[in-house]
């Protein structure tokens, strides 16, 4: 991979966390706080990915790979969670939730 590649790829990366920030602080829906949340993680994974294409061992990539096992877990449970929220009060804004629990 040459550095301008390595550069458009961060370029890419920073886009994707960027997002995934902007989604975290604007939406008051906790789905859409959790695919920012993703959005995030997958920049991460980006990133370790990019790198590790200058390293001839493939520890960046493996460490990706790990990070996607763990996101998928953490989404699993975040999901049943507020399935769980949502079936006790009938109510999936963020705002509305923290009103609720007081």
């Amino acid at each position: 991979m040459s550095e301008t590649m390595l550069t458009y790829t961060l370029y890419l990366a920073a886009l994707l966390f960027s997002s995934g920030t902007y989604v975290v602080i604007t939406k008051k829906n906790s789905i859409f706080v959790l695919i920012g949340v993703e959005l995030m993680l997958n920049a991460g994974n980006v990133v370790l990915a990019a790198f590790s294409q200058f390293d001839p061992s493939i520890n960046g990539q493996i460490m990706a790979i790990f990070a996607v096992v763990l996101t998928v877990c953490e989404v699993s449970i975040a999901l049943a969670i507020l399935l769980n929220i949502y079936r006790k009060s009938g109510v999936s804004n963020l705002d509305e939730l923290n009103e609720i629990g007081n």
